[in-house]
């Protein structure tokens, strides 16, 4: 079958048409700035970019099927004419998934606000070490497993990162609806993408329509200690184990230490004692990441008695990139990347920090990029997560022109309610300009250790690689 992808070079669009072709198919696609690493990567798999959306190419091109990404919208010279002729079928990004990779398999679903990708970069990471031939798809850039994506063997799990953001311009249903969820994760559950629910009921509501086509053989593994999960109720269709720290959880994660670059706990399955775990992933937040990867591996390999499975392999996983990366390591400045865009992500992850480098300055540098973020919605949320830092730098608003003034983020408000609270605070007009203050301000002669962290869901303006370079 010929698949022609809109939107090709994006994360999750490229990995599903890798994907795709490794099924046999005959995979093209278009993007506007054809981009890498994800164009140099397909086109090393012989599927063919095409630059910009050009509906007269398209018809010639004549693909049996049209997958559309949800970053695209009506307006669109190829999506027009699609819907103008309705010469060739066409799909979203999720449904294509669904019936050409999802059907027939045995699906392990990672939802939640945070930590998607890392936990379904874990629970694939595992299964391999367990000896599955899992196939997985990533929403993100893995060390390990390797790539992104796998098709893996029909007879195995499949692993998938399940976002409840909408699926299509033409399909608002979240993308994990269309997933076929065997076993469901449901990591933590907030408020976020004001773009697309109302409320924090309405985010719960379409959890809720998640937990409702998991299978009665199936299970769904809930964060135990997240109050806004517990409303969903008692899910009882279904097998349903809790996992977290509390003492009513299926799952516990006890005898948290965070030292250094070092971090132990242990996983007590149904009050027995499954292993200890020692790592260098930051944060309780990451060990609950690997207690709910550990219970759904084990669960799809060994349903009668998932600690079997072997949690070995955890000391040696590296992670994701852009998930607290590391970019500079040395014993005087350390500077880490981060995806983070929403409040509680950047106050977990800086309370590990305050944990791992007790003694160094920690400056934090975040771009208000995201659909919210850029709003004001979570403004009191960023502003407590960010008085955790000695020092803050605040990005310019992405997209700004495009708010009213009393939805935009208000930066300015911002960084004066952080000085009132001893935490000096920097903003620029531009993000170049952002750059040549944090570079002024933060790579004088320090006496201190510095750890500096850059939170963004985007490019930040290039500015991240630019501080690297200026400090080495």
């Amino acid at each position: 079958m010929k698949l022609y992808f809109m939107g090709i070079c994006g994360t999750a669009m490229g990995n599903a048409a890798l994907l795709a072709r490794a099924a046999g198919h005959d995979v093209l696609g278009s993007d506007t700035g054809v981009y890498p690493p994800m164009s140099t990567v397909l086109a090393e798999a012989g599927i063919t970019l095409h630059e910009g959306y050009d509906a007269a190419r398209l018809e010639k091109l004549a693909p049996d099927l049209v997958v559309i990404g949800n970053a695209l919208s009506r307006g669109n010279p190829e999506i027009e004419w699609l819907l103008d002729t309705r010469k060739i079928r066409f799909i979203s990004l999720p449904a294509m998934l669904h019936e050409f990779v999802l059907q027939a398999r045995r699906n392990i679903v990672i939802a939640g606000t945070h930590g998607k990708t890392t936990t379904t970069a874990l629970t694939a990471y595992l299964l391999g070490a367990n000896g599955s031939e899992a196939g997985y798809l990533i929403g993100g850039v893995p060390l390990d497993p390797p790539t992104g994506n796998h098709l893996g063997a029909a007879a195995a799990p499949f692993v998938i990162e399940g976002d409840e953001y909408d699926s299509a311009f033409f399909d608002k249903r979240s993308k994990f609806i269309h997933y076929a969820p065997h076993i469901a994760v449901l990591n933590n559950l907030e408020f976020d993408h004001a773009d697309i629910f109302r409320d924090l009921a309405d985010v719960q509501r379409t959890f809720s329509h998640l937990t409702r086509i998991v299978p009665r053989n199936g299970w769904i593994l809930l964060n135990g200690d997240d109050d806004n999960l517990r409303a969903l109720g008692p899910l009882g269709w279904t097998h349903t184990a809790r996992v977290g720290t509390g003492e009513r959880n299926d799952l516990r994660i006890v005898d948290f230490t965070e030292q250094g670059t070092t971090v132990t706990f242990k996983l007590v399955w149904q009050g027995r004692t499954w292993g200890e775990v020692s790592w260098s992933q930051p944060g309780l937040f990451n060990a609950r990441n690997a207690a709910m990867a550990a219970l759904a591996a084990g669960l799809a390999l060994f349903p009668e008695d998932p600690t079997r499975l072997k949690l070995a392999a955890l000391a040696k996983f590296r992670g994701v990139k852009r998930r607290q990366e590391l970019l500079i390591d040395t014993a005087k400045l350390k500077v880490i990347e981060d995806f983070g865009h929403h409040p509680t992500a950047l106050a977990e992850t800086l309370h590990s920090l305050r944990n791992r480098y007790p003694d160094a300055l920690l400056t934090a540098v975040f771009e208000p990029r995201s659909n919210t973020a850029r709003t004001k919605v979570m403004q009191a949320g960023f502003t407590r997560a960010l008085g955790t830092a000695d020092e803050v730098f605040i990005g310019a608003v992405s997209r700004a022109d495009k708010l009213k003034e009393s939805e935009r983020f208000d930066v300015e408000a911002v960084t004066e309610h952080l000085e009132t609270q001893g935490v000096q605070a920097h903003t620029a007009a531009t993000n170049t300009m952002l750059l040549a203050e944090l570079t002024a301000t933060v790579l004088k002669p320090q006496a201190k250790p510095q750890v500096v962290i850059f939170f963004t869901n985007g490019s930040f303006d290039g500015i991240i690689g630019k501080f690297v370079e200026a400090a080495k």
